[in-house]
């Protein structure tokens, strides 16, 4: 419990660092867009944090293994496909759930109180529609 707590707390500071600092929203899909199509002057903080996720991630599988999940490789191909959709409903959101969901939603933006739903009712739906037809789930 204190972990998901912990992990919360730094996530929490981290944006309001972003957005105080540097008056910008922590959204990933917004940060991957202004990386690869950069504006002048904009693209620092964006590398920093792109390169700072699969260096967070070799972290955790070095240092804290149980907690993270086994891929086997046929996997590989479902989570690509995953992030492809998640990458146009993205688009078609104006941002991710990162965007709205933890920045947008402690600004009390209706936009991304809305969005939020809709993520959360999509991914519930889903699960229980992959649930029903006797998929695996990881």
């Amino acid at each position: 419990m204190l972990m998901p707590a912990l992990g919360g707390a730094v996530i929490g500071v981290a944006v309001s660092l972003l957005l105080l600092l540097l008056g910008r929203v922590f959204g990933v899909s917004g940060i991957l867009g202004g990386a690869l199509f950069p504006v002048k002057g904009d693209t620092d903080w964006r590398l920093a944090a792109l390169v700072g996720f699969p260096v967070a991630g070799l972290f955790m599988v070095e240092f804290m293994p149980a907690t993270m999940a086994a891929v086997t490789p046929s996997e590989i191909w479902v989570y690509a496909l995953a992030g492809v959709l998640v990458g146009f409903g993205t688009q078609m959101g104006s941002g991710c759930t990162s965007g709205h969901g933890v920045c947008g939603i402690s600004r009390l933006s209706p936009r991304s109180i809305v969005a939020t739903l809709c993520f959360m009712a999509t991914g519930m739906a889903t699960v229980a529609a992959v649930r029903a037809l006797g998929g695996p789930l990881p």
